[in-house]
């Protein structure tokens, strides 16, 4: 006998997880219920999207303003005032706010670890006592995911992206091992805070986006005093005492590590090396091959590591369980839909679908278009410094984007144009008449369809 039933169990209460069950049960008389160990509402809301934009946006205010004729501001941030609006978007790390939210549209939660038992049955373990609970249409995973700690470093207990985002003792310097999107947002906010960054990568920065948007954040990066190598290897980390002294605490003593033959010390280390979907220990070896009840969503599903991306699959799962349980087909989901994605560094890099090396990877006949930021008045007006540039991938037979890529300061609201235009299939002839607003940065569309004209 079950402890308790509901329609549709959910285990993971990140942003994923509560898309979909809100979505299984809207509009009907149906229930539903998240299960989570830590806070509701997951890495996104305290860990990882919130917290690191809360902490950027300021750095890129006072950047922009540093940039402006007419205003004068100081060199330096106010940590203590930077960390206490963190604090503010984060709800000082307590999840009230989100039971209620979840009580509200008739979500239950129950705190504990859920591990799947068998078909539409979920154990939850609280601290050794245990509960049975019972799914009569649907179990959705919605995880998430842990991050990849390599061998070489886990000894010397670096600080992972909680850490970062949630960095209590600010170090006087900080080695980053990484050249992705956290590697490269969480270099940029600890310099802001005043700690002296250094930023190792083993190959160029953001590799999965278009070769110029890593250069030109390499150069922003350095620009505002940070330390970047890239094409190097750690090949020995070496840290006398190292200690689980709490999250965004330094963790020990000062950390050596040797890269390229050189020895760099720090104060702190923060590895951000990828993550990868937390399966383990979730019972999958109770389910059976054919576990059409079972869902996957967010990062758990091996998708794109992105919020938005889990929160869309999410919405298409909660969709599909609502119209199983009401005897509809399922809305039917397009086959190839692209991810859009922002790094919110300075400049910011925003960018959807395919880059050049993708497309012509999957045998696409592509043409490009390749335009300066700078040659739009709108763009110039934004700071004074301003720098950047813009590429579209098209595909030549079909004659319709396939990719987009934007590199500048206040760049990430440009990206949604794109991921219209490439998921309607809209014809670069009729791109002609979609009039940009003048002066607006959005011009950057004409100057790129002159650039193919």
């Amino acid at each position: 006998m079950a402890d308790s039933e509901y329609d549709v169990v959910v285990i993971g209460g990140g942003p994923a997880g509560e898309v979909a069950a809100q979505y299984a049960i809207a509009g009907s008389s149906r229930t539903a219920v998240i299960i989570e160990h830590e806070l509701l509402g997951g890495e996104c809301s305290y860990w990882a999207c919130m917290p690191s934009k809360a902490l950027l946006r300021p750095v890129a205010v006072h950047a922009a303003a540093r940039q402006l004729d007419g205003i004068k501001v100081g060199k330096k941030m106010l940590p203590e005032e930077l960390l206490r609006r963190r604090d503010a978007w984060v709800r000082d790390y307590e999840d009230e706010g989100q039971v209620k939210w979840a009580h509200g549209i008739n979500i239950d939660v129950i705190r504990g670890h859920g591990i799947l038992a068998g078909k539409r049955t979920v154990e939850v373990d609280n601290g050794g006592r245990t509960k049975i609970v019972k799914a009569r249409q649907a179990v959705v995973v919605a995880t998430g995911s842990t991050p990849v700690i390599p061998d070489i470093y886990a000894p010397a207990q670096p600080w992972t992206s909680r850490d970062a985002t949630g960095v209590r003792e600010i170090p006087g310097s900080l080695i980053v091992v990484g050249g992705g999107v956290v590697a490269c947002e969480a270099a940029t906010w600890m310099a802001a805070l005043g700690t002296k960054v250094t930023l190792l990568a083993r190959g160029p920065l953001l590799a999965k986006s278009e070769p110029f948007a890593g250069e030109l954040v390499a150069q922003g990066l350095t620009n505002s005093g940070i330390d970047v190598r890239c094409g190097v290897k750690v090949s020995e980390v070496v840290r006398p005492v190292a200690a689980d002294t709490g999250v965004g605490r330094i963790h020990g003593d000062a950390v050596t590590v040797t890269a390229a033959g050189e020895s760099i010390t720090a104060d702190e280390i923060l590895v951000a090396t990828g993550r990868r979907p937390t399966r383990d220990g979730i019972g999958l070896d109770s389910v059976n091959e054919d576990a059409s009840w079972l869902y996957w969503v967010g990062d758990a599903s091996g998708g794109p590591a992105l919020t938005h991306w889990g929160k869309y699959q999410a919405r298409n799962v909660g969709h599909t369980i609502a119209a199983r349980a009401e005897d509809r087909t399922p809305p039917p989901v397009p086959a190839d839909v692209p991810v859009p994605q922002v790094v919110f560094t300075d400049p910011q890099v925003a960018g959807v679908g395919l880059t050049e090396r993708e497309a012509v990877g999957k045998g696409i006949d592509v043409k490009l278009a390749d335009v300066d930021m700078t040659s739009v008045a709108g763009f110039g007006l934004l700071r004074d410094d301003a720098g950047g540039r813009a590429r579209l991938v098209i595909d030549r037979a079909s004659d319709v984007i396939v990719g987009a890529t934007f590199v500048g300061p206040e760049v990430d609201e440009l990206v949604h144009a794109a991921t219209i235009a490439i998921v309607g299939r809209v014809p670069m002839s009729t791109l002609w008449h979609a009039v940009p607003s003048y002066p607006s940065v959005s011009e950057v569309w004409l100057r790129l369809l002159e650039a193919i004209d």
